[in-house]
C-alpha cells in the first residue's frame, strides 16, 4: 500500500516554482523570530548602557552633595568641580598625556608577555600529561602567593628600573590566563576529539580545529580578568622609584597633599580598566559569533 500524500512543508517547498526569488531555502523556524530588529536592538543596548551608568551617576551626586554641605573636609575629599579643574590643568600642561603614555606602554608590555606565557603554559600542561605533572603544581603554588608580596624579591633580582614594573604586571596577568585556558582545554568534549581522530586528523590539526576553538571562551574569560588585574598591579608598581606614569603622578601629589590630583589618577585607572574590559568584550562577541550561547549574541 502506498503511503498517503503529505502536504508540502512551508520550510521545504515541494516545487521549484515555489522557491524564493533569491534561490534560498529556509529550514525550520524563521530566524526573524530569533533576531530582534536593528532599531529594537539599538534601543535595548542604549537602555543597558543607561542602566549601567545609573550607579556611577548616583555616586557622583552623593559626592557632590557631601562636598556642597561640607560633610567632608575638602582636603580629604575635594568637590567634583575641583577634581575636574585639576584634570583640565593636567591636560593643558601635558602632564597627564605624558604620564598616561608611559603607563600604557608598561601595561601593554606586561599584558602581552603575561598573555603569551600563560597561554603557552596552558597549552603545554593541557595537552601533555608530563607538562601537567611538571608545571601545573608549580604554577598553582606560585599563584597562591600575593603578587605584590613578590615585589621585594623582584626588586632584589631586577633592581628598581622598568623591568621590575613590567615583570610584576606580567606575573599578575599570567595566572588568570593560564587557569582559565587550562580549564577550558581540559573541558573540551572528548567526543569531538574521538570524532576528529576517527576522521584521520593529525595532532596539529586536532589542536588547531578542535582544541583551540573549544578553549577560546576560557581564554577570553582569562583575558578579561588579566586586563583588570594589570591596572591594579600597575598602580603599585609605578610607585617603585618611578619617574613617570600615572602612579608616579599620584605619588608626587601625595607628598604635597593634592587629593584632587590623586583622584584624577584613580579616575584615569578606572577609565582604562573600563575601556580595556569593553574592548575584550567586543573581541569576545566577534570571536564567539559561532557560539549558540547568549554570550555570543
Amino acid at each position: 500500500m502506498s503511503a498517503p500524500p503529505t502536504a508540502p512543508s512551508s520550510a521545504h517547498p515541494a516545487h521549484p516554482d515555489q522557491l524564493p526569488a533569491d534561490g534560498s531555502v529556509r529550514v525550520g523556524i524563521d530566524d526573524r523570530f530569533h533576531r530582534p530588529a536593528p532599531r529594537a536592538a539599538g534601543v535595548r543596548r542604549a537602555a543597558q548602557i543607561g542602566s549601567r551608568a545609573l550607579g556611577p551617576l548616583i555616586v557622583l551626586a552623593v559626592w557632590w552633595l557631601a562636598a556642597a554641605q561640607s560633610w567632608v573636609s575638602p582636603i580629604l575629599l575635594p568637590a567634583p568641580g575641583t577634581v575636574w579643574d585639576a584634570a583640565v590643568d593636567l591636560v593643558v600642561s601635558g602632564k597627564l598625556q605624558e604620564n598616561l603614555a608611559v603607563s600604557l606602554v608598561r601595561a601593554l608590555t606586561g599584558l602581552g608577555i603575561g598573555i603569551a606565557v600563560g597561554a603557552a603554559l596552558a597549552l603545554f600542561t593541557g595537552l601533555s600529561k608530563a607538562g601537567e605533572v611538571l608545571i601545573d603544581s608549580n604554577v598553582q603554588m606560585i599563584r597562591s602567593m600575593p603578587i605584590l608580596a613578590l615585589q621585594p624579591l623582584v626588586i632584589v633580582w631586577f633592581g628598581i628600573g622598568e623591568p621590575t614594573k613590567v615583570l610584576l604586571v606580567a606575573l599578575a596577568v599570567t595566572f588568570p590566563v593560564y587557569i582559565n585556558t587550562h580549564a577550558a582545554i581540559r573541558a573540551v568534549d572528548s567526543r569531538f576529539v574521538e570524532l576528529a581522530t576517527t576522521r584521520g586528523l593529525g595532532r596539529l590539526a586536532l589542536i588547531r580545529r578542535v582544541v583551540l576553538p573549544g578553549a577560546l571562551p576560557g581564554f577570553l574569560t582569562g583575558l578579561r580578568f588579566a586586563t583588570s588585574i594589570s591596572w591594579l598591579v600597575l598602580v603599585v608598581a609605578e610607585q617603585i622609584n618611578a619617574t613617570a606614569g600615572i602612579g608616579y603622578l599620584m605619588t608626587q601629589a601625595r607628598t604635597v597633599a593634592r587629593t584632587d590630583v590623586i583622584l584624577v589618577g584613580l579616575a584615569v585607572y578606572a577609565l582604562l580598566g573600563l575601556v580595556s574590559d569593553t574592548l575584550v568584550r567586543l573581541i569576545e562577541r566577534k570571536a564567539l559569533s559561532w557560539s549558540s550561547t547568549l554570550q555570543a549574541r
